[in-house]
């Protein structure tokens, strides 16, 4: 059981797991995704690996204008839905925290779907806070930009 660094030919089982939160991306569109976050300074996408890949987390730094130190945003924590709480998810919220004081963050955040309540109930176990009013905008007009 290790958490190691992803890698391109993780990008088979990291789709699966992605879609078990209804996301549909293709392999391709995969491969160059994890190639750009692996290789960007301000990011950590993490595999979870027991004999195979179980777990992704993916978790961007982001430095502050107006105070010290950084911030992480987890922005995807899946593990695989036949595995769940079994402590994964515990392993990998643990190394992020690990990682996110070790660049002088001062706070972790997240966005979890309001569908998605066992992650929630998880996320306050670990601590978390709901922080209400969250605005996004979508800045695609038409069609899937995903391949």
């Amino acid at each position: 059981m290790s958490i190691r660094i992803a890698k391109a030919e993780d990008a088979t089982i990291i789709g699966q797991l992605l879609t078990q939160l209804g996301y549909k991306t293709g392999k391709n569109f995969l491969i160059d995704k994890i190639s750009q976050l692996i290789h960007h300074p301000d990011h950590l996408l993490v595999v979870y690996e027991d004999n195979k890949v179980e777990a992704v987390m993916s978790v961007h730094f982001m430095p502050q204008l107006a105070l010290t130190g950084e911030f992480a945003i987890i922005s995807y924590l899946v593990v695989d839905e036949n595995i769940r709480s079994k402590g994964i998810g515990k392993e990998l919220e643990a190394y992020c925290v690990e990682q996110a004081k070790a660049r002088g963050c001062d706070r972790i955040q997240l966005h979890s779907s309001l569908k998605r309540t066992g992650a929630h109930k998880f996320y306050e176990r670990e601590g978390y806070q709901e922080s209400p009013k969250y605005f996004s905008k979508s800045l695609i007009v038409s069609g899937d930009p995903r391949s």
